[in-house]
């Protein structure tokens, strides 16, 4: 099974998408972890995505792409995958449409998860990384040890983002009202897409995007 987990910057979208894993059996394929690896690693593919990046704009379809196709030709992804965070163009839509296409596939669902913007920004912002680990908390929700070590691994790199402000977040829903929306018209006639309620505790919200899934 082929889904597009599908919702503006910071909706949730790679949290279901890890849980679904187990779920169904499939990786979870997200752009923005990729990218972010790959500016990590110092590469020329990865310089490219900080100039983007950095000032909170859409990384151009041609980058986001190349970097995409070799995903998809790993072995994991044989039997399907979870898609988070891309297509963000309608362009990258109809060239995943066209990748699918060539293995026999195609997308069997998009899920889209409705949250309103004040509350992603309280998400985003508040939200706090371990450079080491990866490991995630919330200042609200999930604080960071009291210490600034890593509760997973002990390393004292846990940071917010530059990525994380209210000025990037509001640049990048501008640009998800302007580039990505338009997907949903794409794949609406297919009948594939399914809207669902973003708000709600985690498991609230799992609950209802499995529920999409097997109405499929």
């Amino acid at each position: 099974m082929d889904v597009i987990l599908f919702g503006p910057p910071g909706a949730g979208k790679g949290t279901q998408a890890k849980l679904l894993v187990e779920t169904l059996a499939i990786p979870q394929i997200s752009t923005g972890d990729m990218m972010r690896a790959e500016r990590a690693s110092g590469s020329a593919l990865g310089k490219k995505f900080d100039e983007y990046m950095n000032q909170g704009l859409l990384v151009p379809d041609d980058l986001v792409l190349e970097l995409f196709a070799q995903r998809l030709r790993r072995p994991d992804a044989a039997e399907g995958a979870i898609f988070d965070g891309f297509p963000r163009t309608v362009p990258q839509a109809e060239a995943l449409d066209a990748k699918l296409g060539e293995l026999g596939r195609r997308v069997d669902r998009v899920i889209v998860l409705e949250v309103p913007l004040d509350l992603i920004i309280e998400r985003v912002t508040g939200r706090r990384v371990c450079l080491s680990c990866g490991q995630t908390y919330h200042v609200r929700y999930s604080p960071p040890p009291p210490s600034g070590e890593c509760s997973s691994c002990g390393a004292n790199d846990v940071v917010q983002r530059a990525d994380d402000t209210e000025e990037k977040v509001r640049t990048r829903d501008a640009g998800y009202h302007r580039e990505t929306l338009p997907i949903l018209a794409h794949y609406e006639p297919t009948g594939v897409v399914a809207k669902i309620d973003g708000v709600g505790t985690i498991e609230e919200i799992t609950a209802r995007v499995l529920g999409a899934l097997q109405r499929s």
